[in-house]
This record gives structure tokens, C-alpha cells and sequence, in this order.
């Protein structure tokens, strides 16, 4: 497992079925007041760059037309190590929305449920982009709306867009001056935004060193104890969970049912032994499963990638700081918040999962809490996205 620790390099740990992540630091003195003095810093200073300075010196964007196959639209997001695209309308020389892995997920439901897998792998072969609105609405799916954003807005506003509308990614248009077209500039995402902040507010960063549970950052469960859960929930309630033989399909309805990105699988003792994500989707749509998902989570994690860089971990008593290091080195998307030395002194069990921490979970926070800064609207916890919840 590896640690999140400043002055400590992540290492891993290879274990049977899971790859784990340990996140752990000794939090240095740290006053409320530095805290504060820092978020302010941080918000200042986004609201002095625009969307255009987050982008990379080398990039590339990949734009889907709305009449390219889901196949062929598939294979070219594999091709390229990414998991959504913009989507373009040639006829009317307009943006159509983003491709997301929970478009896929609807896809795959809607072919399990009404159709066989020799027509399901036909069908796929010619079923367009543009028609993956009418399984939307099959599915009684809500459309999702068509933001974006302007590369010239503040980093600040693209950042409260992102909060306001739960999305993972933030589509930049401009305009034609010529043709008066719309132009797909890139698509600010949330790693994006927090790897900026992590990169160019080193100092700021440094002083953010309250606990994670302390600031209430991410979704934690309702109860510690068996005995005090609400007939009808799961222990880990909000939370959703599975187990290694937790059929794959069920995990998909909750991706579909919650919005969400990524399930941890526990074992009977609550303990955190690996993680299922929407990408791991896409792994089971390449080999053509699109009905055969009555397989077992711990089948469908054997067919994952060997370089899946593992499952990231932490305890409630880390901070703010070190979670946005750990951006600055490396891609992460969530952080599985486990029991540790202080909950195992307490009767509690070491491992055990305790929360979750997203993206969208940190980049509120950092914006805007009430009390702290400029009031935004309170996010539904672990509803990261409404149009594509992985991470991105």
C-alpha cells in the first residue's frame, strides 16, 4: 500500500485481487486562521488566470461526430487512453454534448435487458452516437445538459460551474470569427483544475493541514456500529458497496441508480480489499460483454489492465494538503477514506472503509464552503457527475 505523505513517494503493494494505495500523514501545527488565509489565497489567484492558462503546453483533443458508431467511437477513446470525448454535429456545425462512460453503461443496460447477445454485438456494430439520447429515454435517463464554458472566464467561474452542475469536465468554446461557428477549444476537468492549483499555490497548499475529518471533506457512513444501521440499509450506508461475488451487473445499476463512478469492494469485515470503476466498464464492452455481466466483480477485476495503478487510501486524519500533493504527482480521481490507528485503539478495524473522497468533493471545499468564503450551493454527496461520473 502507499502512503500520502509529503515528504514520501507512493508505493504499492501487490496483493491477490486488490491493489491498494495507503494514504497516511503526520499532520505538522496548523492554525484555522492559516488555514482560511490560504483557501483565500488560492480563490484569489484563480480568479486572476483564465481556463486558458490550466491548459497543458502540449495537447490533444479528440472530437467524436455524432454519426461515427458506437464501436468505431469506442475503439478510438481506447486507441488514445481516454474514457469521454465532446461530441460534434456535422449537419449543423454545432456541439452535441460529451461522450461519457455512463453513456456506455446505459447502453450496456439497455442491451441486457432487451436484447440478446448475438443482436447486442450486431447491433453495436451500426448503432450511432446521436441515438444514444432515444436510450436515455428508454431508460427514463434525464439528458443531460449541454455547459460549457469560455476559455477566456476566470478559472474561478469554470470552477463553480463545475461544482454547480456536479460535471467532472467542463467543455471551453469560442466562436468562428469568420464563420460565426461554434469551436471546441478543450475540455477543463476537475484533476485538471486541482492539479493547477497544486502545482502553482505550492505555498498556500503547504499550510493546508487540518484533517480531512475535521473539514468535512467527502461522504463517510452514517454509523460505526451494526446495531445503530436503519433497517433496510447497508452498514456502510450512504455509501454504495460490493463484494467480490457481487455479480457486475449489479454494480452498473448502482453506477446507473447513484451517479456514481466507482464501488469499493469490501469483504465481510468491511475491509477495503479493491475498487470497481466505470472505466473497468469499457474493459468488459471491448471484449464484447455486453449481456455476459452476470459474471462475479472478482472475474470481471482478473480481465483488468495489470498497469491499473491501484486503489488510493486514506484515513480521516489526513490532511488537505497532502491529498493535493498527491494530485501533483500523480492521476487520482477519488481516495478510499479506511479505519486507521486511531479508529483500531477504539475497537474499530483497521482497513475497514469508513468513506470516500471525490474530486468534486475537494474542488467544493476549496472554492467555496459556507462560512469560509463565497457561499455555493451545498453538492449532493457522491454524485460527483451528472454527465459522466469516473473519473476522469
Amino acid at each position: 500500500m502507499a502512503t500520502l505523505s509529503p515528504s514520501n513517494s507512493p508505493k504499492v503493494v501487490r496483493r491477490r485481487v486488490s491493489t491498494r494505495r495507503r494514504a497516511a500523514s503526520h499532520l505538522p501545527p496548523s492554525s484555522q486562521e492559516s488555514h482560511d488565509a490560504s483557501l483565500n489565497a488560492i480563490r484569489a489567484f484563480l480568479k486572476s488566470h483564465t481556463s486558458y492558462d490550466a491548459f497543458p503546453v502540449s495537447f490533444r483533443l479528440i472530437v467524436l461526430d455524432t454519426k461515427l458508431n458506437v464501436k468505431k467511437a469506442l475503439q478510438c477513446l481506447l486507441l488514445n487512453g481516454v474514457v469521454s470525448a465532446p461530441l460534434w454535429n456535422s449537419d449543423k456545425s454545432r456541439f452535441a454534448g460529451m461522450l461519457t462512460v455512463l453513456d456506455i453503461i446505459h447502453l450496456i443496460q439497455y442491451y441486457y435487458h432487451t436484447a440478446s447477445y448475438d443482436y447486442a454485438a450486431t447491433d453495436v456494430e451500426t448503432f450511432r452516437l446521436e441515438s444514444l439520447r432515444d436510450i436515455e429515454k428508454e431508460l427514463g435517463v434525464a439528458t443531460p445538459p449541454l455547459h460549457r464554458e469560455h476559455p477566456s472566464s476566470t478559472l474561478y467561474d469554470a470552477a463553480k460551474r463545475l461544482i454547480q452542475t456536479h460535471a467532472r469536465r467542463l467543455p471551453l468554446l469560442d466562436n468562428d470569427t469568420e464563420t460565426g461557428h461554434e469551436v471546441i477549444v478543450s475540455v477543463l476537468t476537475q484533476y485538471r483544475l486541482l492539479k493547477f492549483i497544486s502545482i502553482n499555490c505550492h505555498k498556500e497548499v503547504q499550510q493546508l493541514q487540518l484533517s480531512l475529518r475535521k473539514l468535512k471533506i467527502g461522504t463517510y457512513v452514517h454509523s460505526s456500529s451494526p446495531s445503530d444501521v436503519p433497517k433496510g440499509h447497508s452498514p456502510y450506508y450512504p455509501i454504495a458497496t460490493a463484494y467480490l461475488s457481487t455479480p457486475v451487473f449489479d454494480v452498473v445499476h448502482m453506477f446507473s441508480e447513484r451517479a456514481i463512478s466507482a464501488v469499493p469492494i469490501i469483504d465481510e469485515e468491511g475491509v477495503v480489499v479493491n475498487l470497481y470503476e466505470t472505466v473497468d466498464v469499457i474493459t468488459l464492452v471491448r471484449l464484447g460483454a455486453y449481456q455476459s455481466l452476470d459474471l462475479t466483480v472478482s472475474e470481471a477485476l482478473n480481465q483488468r489492465s495489470p498497469d491499473f495503478p491501484g486503489v488510493v487510501i486514506c484515513t480521516a486524519s489526513d490532511s488537505l494538503g497532502t491529498l493535493l500533493q498527491l494530485i501533483k504527482k500523480r492521476r487520482v480521481h477519488r481516495l478510499v477514506v479506511v479505519e486507521g490507528e486511531e479508529e483500531e485503539k477504539k475497537g474499530g478495524k483497521k482497513g475497514r472503509l469508513l468513506g470516500i473522497i471525490t474530486l468534486s468533493d475537494v474542488l467544493h471545499y476549496v472554492i467555496g464552503e459556507p462560512g469560509i468564503g463565497e457561499g455555493i450551493e451545498t453538492e449532493e454527496q457522491q454524485k460527483p457527475a451528472a454527465e459522466d461520473v469516473g473519473a476522469s
